[in-house]
């Protein structure tokens, strides 16, 4: 573990709160498409990834966890940014048996374009649909900072 500490740099960004969750439709490996902006009610953890970028593969273990952990007050919902999209989402999430994520796609990198490209970026939205904050960048989301970062927002209602 103590490479992967080393590679996952991201911080907490606050300076984008209160931008609204874009209204982009994903879809799942089915077909079955996902309209972002009408998750509106509860709060979203939405992290972009691919399976080619590192720290987004250390990453998504802690994020299936605080999946778990957070279930029924936070939704996560990891979006690849892979250009093969479910060809190479599929076996990834199989290989891996996430059993708190879902494997939404956007194989045109819309949302990967709209956050700037980085990769991993993960944005907490309250649940009205606004930002609360942003990580560019891998980021241990297990870490009590990260667990108290994302308590403050969920009790801020």
């Amino acid at each position: 573990m103590g490479a992967a500490k080393q590679e996952l740099t991201g911080e907490i960004d606050r300076s984008f709160a209160g931008e609204l969750m874009p209204a982009v439709n994903v879809s799942d490996p089915d077909g079955n498409q996902l309209n972002l902006g009408a998750l509106q009610g509860q709060p979203v953890l939405l992290n972009l990834w691919a399976t080619w970028c590192a720290p987004c593969v250390v990453e998504m273990p802690m994020l299936d966890e605080l999946a778990a952990l957070k279930d029924g007050q936070l939704r996560v919902i990891t979006v690849s940014q892979d250009m093969r999209g479910a060809d190479a989402v599929v076996p990834f999430f199989a290989a891996r048996k996430f059993t708190h994520l879902e494997p939404w796609l956007d194989p045109a990198n819309e949302l990967g374009f709209a956050y700037g490209g980085t990769l991993p970026t993960t944005v907490l939205f309250d649940a009205d649909g606004k930002e609360v904050f942003r990580v560019n960048g891998g980021y241990h989301w297990d870490s009590e900072k990260a667990l108290a970062a994302i308590d403050e927002a969920l009790t801020a209602r």
